[in-house]
């Protein structure tokens, strides 16, 4: 997990996306409990409802779920909805820019895909 947030986002999406990362390298494994909303705020020195707001965000979006008087858990294809849901942000973020950018100047799907293979290598 990061240990430093920047100021571009809200520090609550600073902490999903952490969680998130850690759960797509394995660091946090499906069905493995995650730091509880005071751990967390203790190891961010934050407010505890940011923390929790960060948690309940990955909560209704169905990467984490609750065990009553446990704690917080990674659910089962965690890593899968986590990986759909970033592929269609890069897709928003990334590559429908691109392509408004290569139509403007004319750019060919074949040279987008050379100077793809080209960065490549």
């Amino acid at each position: 997990m990061k240990h430093e947030f920047d100021g571009e986002k809200s520090i609550y999406l600073q902490i999903a996306e952490s969680i998130e990362d850690d759960i797509l390298q394995e660091i946090i494994k499906e069905e493995t409990q995650v730091l509880s909303t005071n751990q967390l705020a203790l190891m961010y020195r934050i407010n505890p409802a940011t923390a929790a707001k960060g948690i309940n965000l990955l909560v209704d979006e169905g990467i984490l779920y609750k065990k009553r008087g446990i704690g917080m858990f990674v659910s089962r294809g965690a890593v899968n909805k986590i990986r759909i849901k970033r592929k269609s942000a890069f897709y928003e973020k990334y590559i429908v820019p691109i392509l408004d950018e290569a139509s403007n100047l004319n750019i060919s799907e074949d040279e987008i895909a050379e100077m793809i293979r080209r960065k490549q290598e």
